[in-house]
């Protein structure tokens, strides 16, 4: 079995997997790696480096997000973790298993929601579910019981007969999601849980998530490239070609960047831009693109009003002022030098 979620872009490294021995995973985490690293060979006899020295800790009842953008590795990651593909080096345990050496109860004591739907469109979410949990292995029985459970779960109990196709993509979503619940898992994976959701469904989907969390004590694992779903978790990783770049809270990770972006539109940016330049410290780097005039200052909205009188004694006037806060984007810029969203199909900057 492989997992194919368009994370197949293998970052090439230059630097080879670390042969020191790491320190051994940390007790008590429902996920923790040590040095744990994906290659392959590459053309011309060079090696290919899909992950690279990857530690991570995360805590029973967490919910952890996986950011990066497509090719980094995410995809690979999991696979490791979730027993279907070998590392080749470092250590992993996940929900008390390792992944080397007991591939069999990894995959007995995990959940994976593919970005892909799985469900038969033609059966109902009560057919659906139950021919999952006879494939899981549970008795007739116990089957019926427990998907009558999670359809509960899953606030689907009224549409249990009605065929997939007539239901909303949320609908399907949080069906996907109660299958996974089937053989109760200590470690739910989810990649990308609510790509081509409407806002609303997405929310819902939040709630779902947030409801199994406080009602089972379930580890949530998200894998995402959208920023959005990487602020609703407890805690974000941003790994880059194959790399773990940072960690922490999302309001940690955006306070250690500190700086407030500020973006002023003028009638003439690119005099306001000369005149900027000379007001701020030495150090701020102050650019002019189609937002306008843009820099990174401490206390953003007290520059504000500083800035507009010396562009309007100068003639210049202000026609917008914002300033914002760091965004995981700028961490994720802070950290490797581009946008997140420029690694996208169709990204931007």
């Amino acid at each position: 079995m492989r997992l194919h979620t368009g994370d197949e872009e293998l970052a090439h490294e230059p630097a080879p997997v670390p042969r020191t021995m790491p320190r051994p995973p940390a007790s008590g985490c429902a996920i923790s790696t040590r040095g744990l690293a994906k290659s392959y060979p590459g053309p011309r006899s060079t090696t290919t480096h899909a992950v690279n020295g990857l530690d991570l800790d995360v805590a029973r009842g967490e919910t952890f997000a996986f950011l990066g953008p497509n090719g980094a590795g995410k995809s690979t990651t999991i696979a490791m973790l979730c027993a279907l593909a070998r590392p080749t080096a470092g250590h992993a345990t996940v929900a008390g298993a390792d992944v080397r050496t007991q591939p069999h109860q990894v995959r007995q004591r995990v959940g994976m929601l593919f970005q892909q739907s799985a469900l038969d469109p033609d059966l109902t979410p009560e057919q659906n579910l139950h021919i999952h949990a006879r494939l899981y292995g549970l008795r007739r029985g116990h089957a019926r019981q427990r998907t009558a459970e999670v359809l509960e779960v899953a606030g689907l109990t009224d549409r249990r007969c009605s065929p997939v196709r007539t239901l909303s993509g949320g609908m399907r979503r949080r069906l996907e999601i109660a299958r996974q619940l089937l053989h109760a898992p200590s470690v739910l994976f989810l990649d990308e849980p609510t790509t081509g959701l409407d806002p609303h469904a997405r929310a819902q989907i939040w709630d779902h998530l947030y409801a199994l969390r406080e009602r089972h004590g379930s580890t949530l694992f998200i894998t995402t490239h959208q920023l959005e779903e990487a602020v609703n978790c407890d805690r974000v990783a941003i790994i880059d070609r194959g790399r773990l770049v940072a960690q922490g809270t999302p309001d940690a990770l955006k306070a250690a960047i500190g700086d407030d972006r500020v973006v002023l539109r003028t009638s003439q940016d690119t005099r306001a831009h000369d005149i900027v330049r000379r007001i701020v410290p030495p150090g701020h780097t102050v650019t002019a693109d189609a937002d306008g005039i843009c820099l990174r200052v401490p206390d953003g909205s007290s520059w504000i009003p500083r800035l507009c009188a010396a562009l309007e004694n100068h003639g210049i006037a202000v026609r917008a002022a914002s300033a914002t806060p760091p965004t995981l984007d700028d961490v994720f810029f802070h950290h490797t030098g581009r946008s997140i969203h420029s690694t996208q199909p169709g990204g931007g900057r």
